[in-house]
């Protein structure tokens, strides 16, 4: 392996993870939502463009098929900057989750505890870039994800930077900053008008610092913060919460996978009576979601 106190090459590090943890969730999660010329993906792997900073590269991760391990690479960048890189990687695939621990919370559940025996190793997916899924969770208001994707890829082409350095194959574009959404012309992009002001109102609340998406003291503070900026309802607040921090009991009761997952039966379920359902759940309804997400998909 590469020392990380050498920028001048890639450099290359193994992430360890509890058993059990599947690629194929995340590699089917990545397919449905890939940005062109910010990210890639081939069966094996996944990649991305990143900046933090002044900074900005490139990042790679592919299951080790020998061990319960993802190797990470990264383009040459400084030492301080390779950990932090690090911590979100496993962040972004939830490499520091217990699954057994997890599954051992839902195991009496009558709903969920068989659907978590049959697939234990399901984790919560998160964003590399808060401010990113953000974004797409904004733009994704109303439409389907596939939708979602083609606008955020308008977004993309229309105001993303060039990667300085060059990148893989294919990673040719950083995704736009706030100051660039908040201020750019949007006519055209596809979003109704009043989503398109949602979006910008948000980002200039982010660019200017009034608005600081982390969630230090708590979920529901980040949540209620959300909710308080016009357009951005408990949906869209609890969503960005479970994507782009990964928190473990954000639960998004109105969305339409959970309620419509095959569990519940031809009617389906309503999101007051998931949501007080899913009081049961606790501490962990995001990995609840998951795994009705993946009913829901037919997984």
């Amino acid at each position: 392996m590469n020392d990380l106190a050498a920028p001048a090459a890639i450099t290359q590090l193994r992430l360890p993870y509890r058993a059990p943890w599947s690629w194929e969730q995340f590699h089917q999660h990545f397919s449905l939502r890939l940005l062109p010329a910010v990210e890639q993906l081939t069966p094996h792997s996944y990649s991305r463009t990143f900046r933090q900073g002044d900074v900005s590269g490139w990042l790679r991760v592919r299951p080790l098929a020998d061990e319960a391990a993802l190797e990470l690479s990264l383009s040459p960048c400084p030492a301080e900057l390779a950990q932090a890189l690090v911590q979100r990687v496993r962040r972004m695939f939830d490499l520091d989750a217990e699954p057994l621990r997890i599954a051992a919370h839902f195991a009496g559940d009558a709903d969920l505890g068989p659907l978590v025996a049959r697939n234990p190793g399901l984790r919560l997916p998160t964003a590399f870039d808060p401010f990113e899924q953000a974004v797409r969770a904004i733009v994704g208001q109303q439409v389907t994800v596939k939708a979602a994707v083609t606008i955020t890829g308008r977004l993309v082409a229309r105001l993303g930077e060039p990667l300085p350095a060059g990148g893989e194959d294919g990673l040719e574009r950083l995704f736009p900053t706030a100051a660039a959404l908040a201020g750019a012309r949007l006519d055209g992009i596809g979003m109704p008008g009043k989503r398109v002001q949602t979006l910008q109102h948000f980002a200039a609340q982010v660019a200017s610092g009034a608005l600081r998406l982390e969630p230090h003291a708590g979920s529901e503070a980040l949540i209620e913060r959300l909710c308080a900026l016009p357009g951005i309802g408990p949906w869209t607040a609890e969503y960005i919460a479970l994507r782009a921090f990964g928190e473990a009991d954000a639960f998004p009761a109105s969305d339409l996978g959970l309620l419509k997952a095959p569990l519940w039966g031809a009617a389906g379920i309503s999101a007051r009576q998931l949501k007080a359902r899913a009081e049961a759940w606790r501490p962990w309804r995001a990995y609840a979601a998951v795994h009705l997400w993946h009913n829901y998909s037919g997984g």
